[in-house]
């Protein structure tokens, strides 16, 4: 049985659910955003609106398949909330010497010890913002309401120039532990 599914997603003051054909609209302070339900599982879940609640139960438990929407189903709905009350970040560091970034107009500019500068456009609805360096460090915070968008730029921005185990620099999340390696002996 799944874990995650067997709690019901609390709805949150100032946040409106309104179930469609095929997707949950999700409206909150912070924006809006669509939760869909997936039509080729279709007839594995129900989503049910009950109260303050979103409730969402298997249509058939003993079936794996099923069971397996169930938790994905709750914890995306539960994501849509908390992203448009609260919403997701987060933050990665630049560490190398010379290696910047900044943000010009709809495009985050990264100086990480290429030949050339890496534009890359930021996704609608996402912000990026590059705060003052510290202790070596470049700290960018990328942050929106959608919590697949903002884990998956994180992770493009990341692949840029990866961490290096010999002298640690690259791009990594704050609080990443890099494994460092010991370089050649005489």
């Amino acid at each position: 049985m799944s874990r995650a599914g067997k709690y019901p997603v609390e709805i949150k003051d100032g946040v409106s659910i309104e179930a469609g054909t095929d997707a949950l609209i999700v409206k909150g302070p912070k924006g809006v955003l669509s939760v869909r339900l997936d039509t080729k599982n279709a007839g594995l879940v129900d989503v049910k609106i009950e109260g303050a609640q979103v409730v969402v139960t298997p249509k058939d438990a003993d079936d794996k398949d099923s069971r397996t929407m169930w938790g994905t189903m709750t914890r995306n709905i539960k994501a849509a909330v908390e992203g448009v009350t609260v919403g997701f970040s987060k933050e990665l560091n630049m560490k190398g010497v010379g290696f910047r970034a900044s943000v010009k107009g709809k495009d985050l500019v990264l100086i990480a010890g290429f030949s050339h500068d890496v534009v890359m456009p930021i996704p609608e609805g996402l912000t990026v913002e590059v705060k003052p360096v510290e202790a070596g460090l470049v700290p960018l915070v990328v942050s929106g309401t959608d919590k697949n968008m903002v884990g998956q730029f994180s992770d493009k921005i990341r692949k840029v120039r990866k961490p290096e185990p010999y002298k640690g620099k690259g791009i990594f999340y704050k609080g990443e532990k890099i494994h460092r390696k010991e370089g050649k002996k005489k």
